[in-house]
C-alpha cells in the first residue's frame, strides 16, 4: 500500500498509539504520522502508509484548531493536565476576549511551554521541568493566519477559539498568553485539530471504524490529491530511465510549467497516469531523480 489515511484521533490516545493500531491491522511496519497530537487532543491525524512516509516533508504544514480555553487559572503545563500555579478572581467578558485576539494575528513571537519536546542544549524542555531545573527559553516566530472567537460561556468563563496557524505553533501557549494579557489566567482544556494541510475533519475516519486492511485500502488517499507539488507525466522511455535512478531531459526550459506547483517549484512528482513513480529535482536542462518508488 502507498498513500495516506486521514484519522480522527480519539481522546486519550497518543499519536503513536494510533500508528500501532494500524500496524496491527495491516501488518505493515512502515507506517507513520505527520504531526503529534497530545493525548487529550482529538481531530485530524494524517497517517502515511508504506513508502508514503517519504512524502511527509512535502506536505503543507499549516494547521487549524478549535481550542477551548479555561480562564481564571494558570497551570504549569498550560493545559488541563498540569498543576494549577495561580488562580484569579477577575471575570472577563466576550468582548474582552474578542478584542485581545487581534493582538495574536500575523507573525508573532511565542514562548513554547516548559513542558514541551523542544530541545535546548541537546535536552528536551520537559526533562528540565521534571528535574526542577531552570533553563532559558527563547521565543520562536510563528504565524497566526486567523484567530477568532467561536463561542464564550460567561458562567464557566470558557471560550472556544478557532486558530489557523503555521507549523510549530503551540496552542497551549496561546491559551496562556491570552490569560496573561487579560490578567485573568488561562489554560487549554480541550483541543480539536480540524485541518492539517489538505486533510480536514469532515473527511476523517474514526479509528474504531477501521476493522480490517480492506477498510484502509478503500479509504486510501492518493498522495497526488494532498501533496501540492508539480507533476511531470513520463513517457515509456523516461519511465524506464527513472526506475533505475537515471536523470531525464527537461523538455521545457526553466521554469518548468508544473501543475499545481506551490512553494517547492524545484520539486516535481514523476508520474504515469495518476501513479507516482519518483520525485525529481528540476534543473535548467535535467530532471534529477531524488527518490524512486515502486511502480504502483
Amino acid at each position: 500500500m502507498f498513500g495516506f489515511i486521514n484519522i480522527n484521533k480519539p481522546h486519550s490516545m497518543t499519536s503513536f498509539d494510533v500508528v500501532a493500531v494500524l500496524r496491527r491491522i495491516t501488518h505493515i511496519k512502515q507506517i507513520g504520522h505527520t504531526g503529534t497530537l497530545d493525548p487529550f487532543a482529538t481531530g485530524v491525524l494524517p497517517i502515511c502508509i508504506g513508502k508514503a512516509t517519504k512524502l511527509i516533508e512535502y506536505l503543507p504544514d499549516d494547521k487549524e484548531y478549535i481550542a477551548t480555553v479555561q480562564f481564571g487559572a494558570n497551570t504549569d503545563t498550560y493545559d488541563l493536565e498540569g498543576d494549577i500555579t495561580q488562580t484569579f478572581d477577575k471575570k472577563i467578558t466576550q468582548n474582552d476576549v474578542e478584542n485581545i485576539l487581534k493582538d495574536f494575528e500575523g507573525e508573532i513571537e511565542q514562548f513554547p511551554p516548559i513542558y514541551s519536546a523542544i530541545k535546548v542544549k541537546g535536552k528536551k524542555l520537559y526533562e528540565y521541568a521534571r528535574e526542577g531545573k531552570e533553563v532559558e527559553i527563547k521565543p520562536r516566530k510563528v504565524c497566526i493566519k486567523k484567530i477568532e472567537l467561536v463561542s464564550f460561556d460567561n458562567d464557566k468563563q470558557t471560550a472556544q477559539i478557532l486558530v489557523e496557524c503555521s507549523k510549530g505553533t503551540y496552542i497551549r501557549s496561546i491559551a496562556y498568553d491570552i490569560g496573561q494579557k487579560l490578567n485573568c489566567g488561562g489554560h487549554l482544556i480541550a483541543l480539536k485539530r480540524t485541518k492539517a494541510g489538505l486533510f480536514n475533519i469532515e473527511k476523517s475516519l474514526n479509528l474504531e471504524d477501521i476493522k480490517s486492511i480492506q477498510d484502509i485500502e478503500k479509504n486510501l488517499i492518493n498522495p497526488l490529491d494532498v501533496v501540492p507539488i508539480g507533476q511531470y507525466q513520463l513517457n515509456d522511455i523516461e519511465k524506464e530511465k527513472i526506475s533505475h535512478g537515471m536523470s531525464i531531459n527537461n523538455p521545457h526550459p526553466t521554469p518548468l510549467p508544473l501543475q499545481r506547483a506551490r512553494d517547492r517549484k524545484e520539486i516535481v512528482f514523476l508520474v504515469c497516469g495518476d501513479k507516482i513513480h519518483a520525485i525529481g529535482m528540476v534543473t535548467e536542462d535535467k530532471i534529477v531523480v531524488k527518490k524512486v518508488f515502486e511502480v504502483l
